[in-house]
This record gives C-alpha cells, structure tokens and sequence, in this order.
C-alpha cells in the first residue's frame, strides 16, 4: 500500500469519527455491559441497535460463550458474575450516555469580565423583587457569590491563593432560607441542588452516601460534569446532622455525616454515579472536582436560642444591677447573637465549621412584614389569587384590616411563610367555589369580619352593587 492509500484510509477514519461525535452531540459512549464510559476503556465495539462494548467485556463474553457452562447467560451475553448483584435489572443495561470533558486546550487566561456574574447590589435588587427584609441575609449571599464566580473567572494570581467561601445560614422556619437560594440560583442561571441532609448517612448504611449530593448537582447540569463544577448546592436541614447526646448506639446520621461533608466542602475530586444516587454496577461513573462548588448549609437549628440564653445569662446574679434571667425570653431575633462557641455546643464539630466561614442567620418573620409578603413581591400569594379570578373577569380584593388578621393567624401557627398559604386557602375555598356559579359577579373583597368567621365578603355584581352572601368561615 502506498501513502496515498494510506493517507486516504486515515481521512476516512477520521471521518467517520467526527461523524460519529456529531451523531453523539458531544456524549461519550458507555459500555452496554460494565456501564464504563469510552474515556476509561479506551475505544468501543459499535454493534447495532445503538449498542457499544468496550474490548474487555467483548472478551469476556467470548470466553464464557466458549465456556459453555451457562448458555442461558451466555446467549444473552451477560457475565454470570453480573446476575448475582443484587440491584441488577434487565432496565440498567438500557444504553446509557455521559457528557464528554472538554479538552482543554492551552491558552491564556483572559481577565475577569464583570458582566460575567452581577455586582453585589444588583443581585439584592434582584432579591428584593421576591424577598421581603432579610436586607443583612441578601447582602452576604450577593457579596459571597459575586467573590465566588469572581475567584473562579478571574485571571488567578500566582502569588495570591483565594479561598472559597461557603456559607451557613441560621433561621427560623418560614424565614425564606430555601427560597433565597432558589430565587438566586434562578438569578444567575447557575446549576442548583437543594437536598436534605436527614437523608445522608455514613456510607455503608441505608440512605444517601454524602457524595449523593453531587449526584444531584450533576443531573440538574444535564451530566455536564465542567456545568456542574461550577454550580451551587444548598444543603436543608443541616441541623439535623448535629451529633446525638445521650446515646450509646453508632451515630450514623449525625457527626459520622459531619466528617464525610468535610472533603466535599474543602475540595477534592469525587466518584459520583451518573443517572443515580448510589454506586453499583450497573451505573457508570465519572469524577467531579468539588473544589470551584459552592455550599451553602441552612437550617432552623431548634432549641439553639436555649443555648444562646444560656450563654447570655451566666452573668445574671443577685442584685440591683444584675441582669435578669428572663431578659432575652421575648427577644425575637435572639438567634442573631450566635456565635462558632454556640454551634459547637448545639452539635456541629469544629472542623464543619472552619469550612463555613460565612454564618449569618435571618431575622423571624413579624406582622408587617407577612403583609408585605402577601401582597408585594412578584409573585405574592395574592397576586396569584387575583390571577385566577382573573380569569372568570372577577375582580379580587383584600382590605387592610384582612391583610392584618391573615397576618395575625400565620404567627399564631409559628411557621413562618408558610402559613400564609395554608390560611388563605382555607379562606379562598369557598369564595372559589361560588364564583363560577354566576357570572353577574364582578368583584369579591375580603373583609377582617369575614376572615374572622364574623361576617361575609363583600360582593359587587356587574352595573350595580349589592351584597352576596357567601358561606362564611
């Protein structure tokens, strides 16, 4: 042959490569048997019906079909080894497909863009489109995550190391702790992972290995694991991994969870299943650096103004100018004066806490602000009822004095934001559903006496006005 034919068989090759990663639209393949993906095996056998085998298990099913031992098995061509794995199931070995890694290309870092990630305050303004108060919360967020992307976009200096910056985040519930990093996650076009962490327990045991956070993460990036090293996780309920006193059985879901986050939270490359939660052989895996991530803990931390109290009033004596023991009992906002001392006696270890420098905590939800939370930002809990009597050309109206008495029912509940919706669908139900029976009504406002269960809406109908009486609460 000569090197005109084989030149001319290489352009065909590599013709059909590109073709093949067209085809593929910048996935990698995976092996249909072993579920090893095409960077760790090396190239693949393309048999039909969109099927690739990687050299190894091709090999392998020779030799058990020339084995014989089980031609069951072997017409199927699955190792035997694989039918005594307890989560194989015929519907692992669907063809899967992983985002390929981008090749990284020498070339020279370009300087920080400002348009790449908002300034601080143009991320609070954004914030206070959807969040009512919290100014001190909104400001930390915008400022941690502007030097975040900031310290991973920016052209690093090699004298100076900047370190990242995770964030704990202490509130009451209700206080709009998860709904804060949605709306800024939704804000950035970021990828975001909210999970809970009284699933996670010590590997080995049932529930969710710490590394299942990842997981997540890389779904919601579409496994595009270079998308998902740059995203966002927000870990709820992060009190509930505080370590358990009083016990004498292994802590399998408290600080045994706290030491397994401490790599994740530091930085460190990790072996995470792609399409799934847990590790087995059915699922391919691939590796994802932790280290340009951001986390963010949130938790109500139950009891932990009990702590704070205790601390606070261990200079209370006898006296004149003593302090009072009950002084800071009806301080709302007593979780604002927590400090690392605090944490650490609540259940959190040291080390956790050291890989969250930024802690700030939300102020408790008072009666003005729930009024503004019902009707102010963007998609308040109202708007939306008016929306939807919108739709039947009626129009929807609250009185102040019934914003109030709204407001008033949702502190009793303790709950925060929460209970705002609970309580006006109680309200809404009936109004709801009498509307529709007469399309003479032109408009509905809802009166204190009414929320109160004292008296009824007041109901306008199209051209005159006189009341309707509604089923009152």
């Amino acid at each position: 042959m000569n090197n005109k034919d084989h030149n001319d068989d290489l352009d065909i090759e590599e013709t059909k490569k590109k073709e093949h990663d067209e085809r593929d639209g910048g996935y990698e393949s995976v092996c249909y048997l072993c579920r090893r993906p095409e960077s760790k095996v090396g190239k693949m056998i393309h048999i039909p019906n969109n099927i690739d085998i990687c050299s190894d298990c091709m090999q392998k099913t020779f030799d058990t079909i020339n084995q014989g031992d089980n031609p069951y098995i072997s017409m199927l061509g699955i190792p035997p080894n694989m039918m005594n794995i307890p989560s194989f199931s015929m519907d692992a070995l669907k063809p899967q497909k992983i985002k390929k890694k981008k090749v990284e290309e020498k070339k020279v870092d370009a300087a920080f863009d400002r348009k790449n990630v908002p300034v601080p305050h143009v991320i609070k303004a954004s914030l206070d489109d959807y969040i009512i108060g919290q100014d001190h919360a909104k400001k930390v967020v915008s400022v941690g995550v502007y030097n975040h992307y900031k310290r991973i976009y920016s052209k690093k200096n090699p004298n100076v190391e900047i370190e990242k910056s995770n964030m704990l985040m202490i509130g009451p519930t209700g206080s709009g702790k998860t709904y804060l990093v949605k709306t800024l996650a939704k804000l950035l076009d970021v990828p975001l992972a909210i999970t809970d962490a009284t699933s996670l327990t010590e590997a080995g045991y049932i529930g969710d290995d710490v590394e299942s956070v990842i997981s997540k993460l890389l779904q919601n990036a579409g496994n595009d694991v270079e998308k998902a090293e740059q995203g966002i996780i927000f870990i709820d309920e992060i009190d509930k991994i505080a370590k358990k006193r009083n016990t004498n059985s292994r802590d399998v879901s408290g600080e045994s969870v706290q030491q397994g986050l401490l790599r994740l939270l530091e930085g460190a490359d990790v072996e995470v299943p792609v399409g799934a939660t847990s590790k087995n052989a059915m699922v391919p895996l691939t590796t994802v650096n932790t280290q340009n991530i951001l986390f963010i803990c949130g938790g109500a931390f139950p009891d932990l103004d009990k702590v704070i109290k205790e601390r606070l009033n261990k200079q209370s004596s006898i006296g004149f100018k003593a302090d009072l023991k009950d002084k800071y009992d009806a301080d709302p906002n007593v979780l604002q004066k927590v400090t690392v001392d605090d944490l650490r006696e609540y259940g959190m270890i040291p080390e956790f806490l050291g890989r969250l420098p930024i802690i700030f905590t939300l102020e408790g939800l008072s009666k003005e602000m729930l009024v503004q939370v019902l009707q102010e930002p963007k998609n308040a809990i109202l708007k939306q009822y008016q929306e939807l009597l919108a739709m039947d050309e009626v129009k929807l109206e609250f009185s102040q004095d019934a914003l109030e008495a709204v407001a008033e029912k949702a502190l009793e509940k303790k709950t925060g934001a929460r209970a705002l919706r609970a309580i006006l669908e109680d309200i809404m139900l009936d109004i709801m559903y009498e509307i529709p029976k007469d399309d003479n009504i032109g408009s509905v406002q809802i009166t204190r006496d009414y929320i109160e269960g004292k008296g009824v809406p007041v109901i306008e109908m199209r051209g005159t006005v006189s009341p309707k009486r509604i089923a009152a609460k």
